[in-house]
């Protein structure tokens, strides 16, 4: 069995067969490439031959008869966990690979850690690309969204894989190489914040429906179900009508209130955080969305705060219907930024790490496949399509117009939130940063008086150009 596989030289190696190796390898088998899947776990390895017999897919548990089994130059592709469990699987690759081969990181890697991977392994003449997968489960069975970044060349060996296994709109693979380096794992990152921070928005609204108006899940699911159909389509609010929808099979009450209300986060939303905070970019909503799943975490201090804050709640007032229309405004306009805002880092990071980022060619490659898939991604698309070299979504025309149409509306449920006591932090934040970036002027200037005032830090004026110090003490 063993050499027959061997003979087989199949196209592509697969390291790691969980749920989103195995169902890659069997995408790829599905568009005519052939592929051998290598994992430490046998049941694994032979979970993976029972479901492609038929297929030209192989299994190994050993990593020599796996190595055997692809065709030279290797193409293969790492799907493990981010951080040692990546390095560990390369180290175990090397003493069987050449010159000229090719490992793929198409996990949620670290970009800088994938900088140093491929300045390291190109010493050896290994090529390496940090390849940003979206789509989850069935992403990965028919059709994720594909970031590849690194060599040029490198790509162009696996492209013709990638782009028949991506996800297709209008027939268009959402697959495209990015640039050089890690820029495909930073497009990755960033997808994962903009993810976070519109999880985060989505999660308010339910909120403020459930605690404002009183709706039930059904009414709530029924409003997902139509917001889906106009400009909030996206993935995220179509999976939230279906998620409330569901019965628990345990209790026969809806599963989503029997659903602890702690979420952690896992790494990718705090690494773009931090990458904004180096590259001096405010992202506030998706800053915001980090801290928040943090904050849940403290379920039994929230408790203990619950009671000592106990206040009485007012009682919602109002149209119900015209509340849901400017809560779906504020919604639109609030993922609207959030988008904004990772693309504000895309333009930083090109200039820093020389990624030369097209951020029109992102936009086209996350309207499908991807988590964070929306109509607003056309949008998006046509902004920086017209206007490459656009600074912030914001002041791009289409965007702008929409922003402006809604902004009052954000402003009303902000303030709503505010008097019944519905923590809305990322509907809050988010309308903080459209003020703050629209405004000539701000309080700044007070900021740098008292830093000059308590430790002589100079402050600039407007009159005159240079930096200046004052004896503020002093008549």
């Amino acid at each position: 069995m063993k050499n027959m596989q061997s003979q087989q030289q199949h196209e592509i190696g697969m390291i790691g067969l969980g749920v989103m190796g195995r169902n890659l390898l069997m995408n790829i088998a599905d568009h005519g490439f052939s592929g051998a899947g290598y994992d430490t776990d046998r049941a694994k390895v032979e979970e993976l031959r029972k479901e492609t017999a038929g297929q030209n897919i192989s299994g190994a548990e050993n990593i020599a008869d796996f190595i055997a089994m692809l065709r030279s130059p290797r193409a293969i592709m790492m799907l493990v966990p981010a951080g040692p469990a990546v390095d560990s699987v390369i180290s175990d690759l090397l003493p069987h690979l050449e010159k000229g081969d090719l490992i793929i990181d198409g996990g949620n890697s670290y970009f800088k850690d994938t900088d140093i991977r491929m300045r390291n392994l190109a010493a050896k003449g290994i090529q390496f690309l940090g390849v940003g997968i979206s789509g989850g489960e069935e992403g990965a069975r028919r059709g994720p969204s594909i970031m590849p970044g690194g060599a040029k060349d490198a790509y162009e060996r696996v492209r013709l894989i990638f782009e028949a296994i991506a996800a297709k709109v209008n027939e268009e693979p959402c697959v495209q190489w990015l640039g050089p380096g890690s820029s495909g794992h930073f497009v990755k990152m960033v997808h994962n914040g903009i993810e976070y921070g519109v999880m985060q928005l989505i999660s308010e609204s339910y909120d403020l429906m459930k605690r404002g108006p009183g709706l039930n899940n059904d009414e709530m699911a029924d409003i997902y179900t139509s917001w889906n159909k106009g400009d909030l389509n996206s993935y995220l609010v179509e999976i939230t009508s279906s998620i409330l929808a569901k019965p628990d099979g345990k209790t026969g009450k809806r599963l989503i209130d029997e659903i602890l209300d702690v979420a952690r986060q896992k790494g990718t939303g705090m690494w773009t955080s931090q990458s904004a905070m180096e590259l001096q970019v405010p992202i506030p909503t998706i800053d915001l969305a980090v801290a928040m799943r943090d904050l849940s975490v403290f379920s039994k201090e929230r408790g203990e705060a619950s009671a000592i804050y106990r206040r009485t709640e007012p009682r919602f007032t109002g149209d119900r219907n015209t509340f849901l229309t400017q809560l779906g405004n504020t919604l639109g306009a609030a993922m609207t930024l959030t988008y904004a805002q990772g693309f504000a880092l895309f333009k930083a990071a090109s200039e820093k790490y020389g990624y030369h980022l097209d951020s029109a060619a992102v936009a086209k490659l996350w309207r499908g496949g991807c988590i964070i898939r929306a109509a607003l991604l056309d949008d998006i698309h046509t902004a920086f399509h017209s206007q490459p070299d656009l600074p912030n979504l914001l002041l791009a025309p289409n965007i702008s117009l929409k922003i402006k149409n809604q902004q009052e509306d954000i402003r009303k449920i902000v303030c709503r939130a505010g008097e019944l006591g519905v923590p809305t932090p990322g509907l809050m934040v988010s309308l903080g940063y459209f003020d703050a970036y629209r405004s000539a002027r701000l309080p700044a200037n007070l900021i740098q008086a008292q830093r000059d005032f308590f430790g002589a830090h100079t402050y600039e004026r407007i009159d005159e150009q240079g930096s200046f110090h004052t004896e503020w003490n002093k008549e």
